[in-house]
């Protein structure tokens, strides 16, 4: 994937110059032409690197520098400041505000394109952790009541039982049905962990809240009492939730619940793989249909998404695989029949089906998905295996 570059300046001329100069070079840019838009952008886009003009109407960039550094989700990110100014103490406060490099205007492209390369190849250096981050997968029912929350339970199980240390959790406050499809009753983690302060959502947190089931799955849940539905909590929150889990578990396995709403929308933003959840009535591929086109519109990765169809009537006469295809507009990546009477029988005994019984049809179905979306992450550079 390209990286991602945040380009910051009120002078539109210049904000489009740098941008066309930075995508010939095959770099995704994202543009703010305020100080406060540049720190929203930063902190919901997260960027590979920031290019700021130091002249702004509401924040000079010197204070969105300093603000940057502060805050623990962006403190890390490489800024170039991009100026008219050219005396020494303009480029001395740069400095001390927290820039890693300083580029007067005018500038030649090509030294642009070497100042730019310079700064990330020297930033991916920095960043053993890279490979610590973890993958986020979210799961998505297209409506209520698809089999969106087995899907999400068993996917991070079969990758438990495939060596990795998942951790999976419930963001349906309220609604919350994951812990107890396995036995796991005490389901208030997730509303713990959203009350607190953005800046105190981290890993350390969040460990106490964690329930392990008996068989080493790890769960961040939700539960069903109203009180929490009513829990007021910022997408700033959530987010810092996901951000933390990702480097816990690997994977982080989300149930986003169903539809896309404005905290759901936000948090697919930040999974790596998506798994919309369908069941193969009109209605519900009709809403899918809507939901992949608002998942593309904002990142149109074919690669991210997943569209599996959930057939839970054993009786009736589903519509083909190309009938559904052709409806949705999008390529299907599978069908898991939850329809099995041994889905409910793990239920009842409080495992999830893939440990239950692996070896049967529907756990060869949900084992198949979750190593699909494992092998489907795209690593950084340097860890291509």
């Amino acid at each position: 994937m390209p990286e991602k570059i945040l380009v910051v300046d009120d002078d539109i001329d210049s904000l489009k110059l740098i941008g066309l100069m930075l995508q010939r070079n095959g770099y995704e840019v994202i543009a703010a032409s305020a100080g406060n838009q540049a720190l929203t952008k930063a902190a919901n886009e997260r960027p590979d690197l920031i290019i700021l003009d130091i002249m702004m109407p509401d924040m000079n960039g010197y204070e969105v520098t300093r603000r940057l550094r502060k805050n623990p989700d962006t403190q890390r990110i490489p800024i170039i400041m991009f100026t008219a100014k050219t005396l020494i103490d303009d480029k001395v406060a740069g400095f001390e505000a927290g820039a890693d490099d300083y580029l007067t205007k005018p500038t030649h492209p090509a030294e642009l394109a070497s100042r730019v390369k310079a700064i990330l190849a020297r930033s991916a250096a920095q960043k053993p952790q890279a490979a610590a981050r973890g993958v986020a997968v979210g799961i998505i029912g297209a409506k209520g009541g698809v089999g969106a929350t087995t899907i999400a339970v068993n996917v991070a199980a079969a990758r438990l039982l495939a060596g990795d240390t998942p951790i999976v959790a419930d963001f349906r406050l309220g609604m919350g049905s994951l812990g107890l499809s396995i036995g796991l009753p005490r389901a208030h983690g997730m509303a713990n962990v959203l009350a607190k302060p953005v800046e105190e959502i981290r890993p350390r947190a969040i460990e106490g809240e964690l329930v392990t089931h008996p068989s080493g799955l790890r769960t961040l849940l939700s539960s069903a009492r109203s009180s929490e539905a009513q829990l007021v909590f910022t997408p700033e929150a959530a987010v810092a939730v996901v951000r933390s889990l990702r480097s816990m578990g690997r994977p982080a396995v989300f149930d986003l619940g169903s539809g896309l709403t404005p905290l759901t929308h936000r948090l697919q933003r930040e999974m790596d793989q998506i798994v919309l959840v369908v069941d193969p009535t009109i209605v519900t591929l009709a809403m899918a249909r809507d939901i992949i086109q608002e998942i593309m519109s904002g990142r149109n990765d074919p690669q991210r998404l997943h569209v599996v169809v959930v057939n839970r009537a054993t009786s009736s006469t589903p519509p083909s695989w190309s009938d559904v295809e052709q409806y949705i507009g999008y390529e299907l990546r599978g069908i898991i029949s939850l329809a099995s009477d041994m889905v409910i029988q793990a239920m009842q005994a409080n495992v999830p089906a893939v440990m239950f019984q692996p070896n049967a049809v529907v756990s060869s179905q949900l084992i198949k998905l979750a190593e699909e979306l494992h092998n489907r992450v795209r690593l950084p550079a340097g860890e291509q295996s």
